[in-house]
């Protein structure tokens, strides 16, 4: 039985082994992160009825057309990175007038992966840019999942699914039971990336 079991294990394919948010870093101390503060009431803003995540990264020094040239290049690498869908994920808009620049994204979040299962979402988001004199103006908006595409696949925009009204319990104590976890990952995914333009535009 054991050599059955383990014969069958080989013949899974790889993607059910190996899947995993390769940028994925785990920081909190909170044993339960459903109760963590940080995934909790506000954290996921909204803007005229639409989820906005937007951040002001302040660069002093540094020109409008500098900031401009870093940002485009971290957004192509950003669509070559291994979570993206390559076909789906590209730099949308390069303004240097402007100092604009956005990203069309469609990447995968993965909830959970061992050798029997994979449960994760394509996750579709525009990441915008607007540079000038010493400072950018980074938005993450636009953001809807494509969810359980192996069965019967349901389609689930932000702010009928992670906001606090539909993120969170009624309480607003802890993350809803199903749509939280796509909550959870949305913000570790934007705190990420916030994180790391912040870091390549300072430095």
């Amino acid at each position: 039985m054991k050599r059955i079991v383990i014969a069958l294990l080989m013949m899974l394919p790889l993607a059910a082994t190996a899947q995993s948010n390769a940028w994925e870093q785990t920081e909190t101390t909170i044993t339960d992160p459903k109760m963590n503060p940080k995934y909790l009431a506000g954290a996921v803003p909204e803007v005229d009825g639409r989820v906005v995540f937007e951040t002001t990264i302040n660069a002093p020094g540094k020109t409008k057309a500098q900031l401009y040239d870093a940002v485009v290049k971290l957004m192509h690498d950003l669509v070559k990175a291994p979570e993206q869908v390559k076909e789906q994920s590209r730099v949308a808009i390069e303004d240097a007038e402007k100092g604009q620049v956005v990203a069309s994204l469609q990447e995968w979040l993965v909830f959970k992966s061992t050798a029997l299962v994979l449960d994760r979402t394509r996750l579709l988001y525009h990441l915008v840019a607007d540079c000038e004199d010493g400072r950018v103006r980074l938005q993450m908006t636009r953001i809807i999942y494509i969810y359980d595409e192996e069965r019967e696949a349901q389609t689930y925009k932000a702010e009928e699914w992670i906001n606090d009204k539909y993120g969170l319990n009624k309480k607003q104590t802890k993350l809803a039971r199903v749509s939280g976890k796509f909550r959870q990952k949305t913000i570790d995914r934007k705190d990420y990336l916030f994180r790391k333009f912040s870091e390549a535009l300072t430095k």
